[in-house]
């Protein structure tokens, strides 16, 4: 492939060890052979893409303002791809550490963008922003919750889109939704499931009546990945992105389940909701489908695809790819 497009000759981005991050890199790194990709991370893994050799890593704090604001001005990049944040699960790091994570380390790095002509900063966020309702959640919705990480992700949101605003810069916001896929880790709901599936182990979940609107990650990333490529997207800023589906937890769980043949015994209700949770949250992607995208994975050959990765021992049905 040739030189690309100006937009797409170098590109820089943060919090790629994680699930969506590391999915973008390789969907990045392998479309498009001529980009420059820059990864800042605080722990590198340099076996993670040593197959992409149009990816180099740094190691960067993000957290530390005068080493990450000097990376951005060498690099010099057209585009970033902030991805990286912590604090889903409330418990998971204290509540100022979040927000000087999810919330101060984004504007720095945002201001250091500002001294980068034309940089496209691409913020990733999260649906967890929207206030609990019954209905799909619309970008022009009110961001207003409770729950730790969505009301530091929403901080963020509304300090940038006012920054983009008042100094005229590129800024795009990507709320996904649920997802799940290679690279999906920890204690998460679907590595959880295939580890207990291989431990031979019952797997505690909560009631699952809760309403989820669960994705692919490689369909995120492509998503991502299109917002970089198209470039310039004038009045429209904010993008859901998500299955669109409305569909309870369990119904989830049980159709991956039947898919993979997995023999696994449900415990429903052993497991209280998380604090703060949302009991119906679900992305109105008309403006996400107005670009060109919408999902195609089926959600169950995403986790097939983390049980080949991460479990190769476990014994599953390989499901249809598409839905």
């Amino acid at each position: 492939m040739g030189k690309p497009y100006p937009h797409l000759e170098r590109v820089l981005i943060t919090g790629a060890s994680g699930t969506l991050g590391y999915n973008i890199v390789r969907h990045l790194g392998l479309q498009h052979p001529g980009t420059s990709i820059r990864l800042l991370m605080r722990r590198p893994d340099p076996v993670l893409f040593a197959d992409l050799a149009n990816v180099s890593i740094e190691q960067v704090d993000i957290e530390d303002t005068p080493s990450l604001t000097q990376a951005v001005l060498e690099s010099q990049p057209a585009a970033i791809i902030h991805c990286a944040a912590s604090g889903v699960r409330p418990s998971k790091i204290g509540w100022f550490d979040l927000i000087r994570l999810n919330v101060s380390a984004t504007i720095a790095l945002f201001e250091a963008s500002c001294d980068i002509e034309h940089c496209h900063f691409i913020h990733i966020s999260t649906g967890l922003v929207y206030a609990n309702q019954d209905r799909p959640c619309r970008e022009g919705d009110p961001i207003d919750t409770l729950h730790p990480y969505g009301a530091s992700k929403a901080a963020a949101d509304c300090v940038l889109r006012a920054g983009a605003e008042r100094l005229k810069r590129h800024l795009t916001v990507l709320r996904p939704f649920s997802f799940t896929g290679l690279h999906d880790g920890g204690d998460r709901l679907f590595p959880s499931l295939l580890r207990c599936a291989q431990k031979g182990e019952p797997f505690s979940m909560s009631a699952g009546t809760q309403i989820r609107d669960f994705c692919a990650v490689q369909d995120v990333a492509e998503a991502v990945c299109l917002v970089l490529e198209q470039g310039t997207l004038p009045g429209r800023d904010v993008f859901n992105i998500g299955s669109g589906l409305s569909i309870s937890l369990r119904g989830i769980v049980g159709s991956v389940c039947r898919q993979l043949g997995l023999d696994v015994e449900l415990h429903l209700g052993e497991r209280q909701f998380h604090p703060y949770e949302p009991m119906n949250l679900v992305a109105d992607i008309h403006l996400a489908r107005s670009l060109g995208w919408q999902p195609r994975t089926n959600l169950a050959y995403a986790v097939w695809q983390l049980a080949q990765s991460q479990f190769p021992e476990l014994q599953v049905t390989k499901p249809e790819q598409y839905q």
